[in-house]
């Protein structure tokens, strides 16, 4: 049995089965689904247009939309699972061969890969940004006015109290620094700050 990249041991027969039903398709009608599924990829905000593309798909080439909607789910694993691995087009198109697509919609799907490549890393890591996302922050500065360490006494030092979106609700992060801490902290959120202004 061959070896996948995008999946650990064998995948379900389901992904084969649904990989075989893919293969039937001309060309044309072919090529549609895989443009459809890279722009769901590139942005997943508009799932509801995505049904109703499915549903006339479905009914302009004469398939049944349930059963066509199945096998789309098992379309959208596979980039995604990709995307985990990092696989390049030739790793792809591989599997896409051992799952049991033909040599020419392999290269189909592998090219489309490519192309989208950097809109579905950047989705992604919007995704990731938005879990951990700052929403509030507060800060206190202060100086120490007494301290059992004489060098201590007149240090100015910086509280800060960081609201981070979790994905599941927020939760609280407190900081206290040292001015020159809190100098070095500021100037490496600027720099993700440029560095994201740059992937936007």
């Amino acid at each position: 049995m061959a070896s996948f990249h995008y999946y650990s041991g064998t995948p379900p027969d389901s992904v084969f089965t649904n990989i075989q039903a893919v293969n039937k398709f001309s060309d044309e009608p072919f090529s549609e689904l895989i443009n459809l599924m890279f722009t769901f990829l590139a942005d997943p905000s508009k799932s509801s247009r995505l049904l109703l593309q499915l549903d006339e798909f479905a009914e302009h080439n004469g398939v049944g939309a349930n059963a066509l909607k199945t096998v789309f789910k098992t379309l959208l694993t596979i980039p995604n699972a990709a995307l985990g691995k990092n696989l390049g087009p030739a790793q792809l198109k591989e599997d896409l061969v051992n799952l049991g697509l033909s040599e020419g919609k392999a290269d189909y799907f592998a090219d489309q890969w490519k192309s989208n490549l950097v809109a579905l890393s950047r989705n992604v890591l919007g995704q990731t940004l938005m879990v951990n996302q700052l929403v509030d922050m507060e800060w206190k500065f202060g100086v120490t006015a007494s301290s059992s360490d004489v060098d201590k006494v007149g240090n100015t030092f910086l509280q800060l109290k960081l609201v981070i979106n979790k994905g599941n609700g927020t939760s609280n992060v407190y900081m206290e620094l040292t001015l020159p801490q809190f100098y070095s902290f500021l100037h490496e959120m600027e720099k993700a700050k440029s560095n994201l202004e740059y992937l936007s």
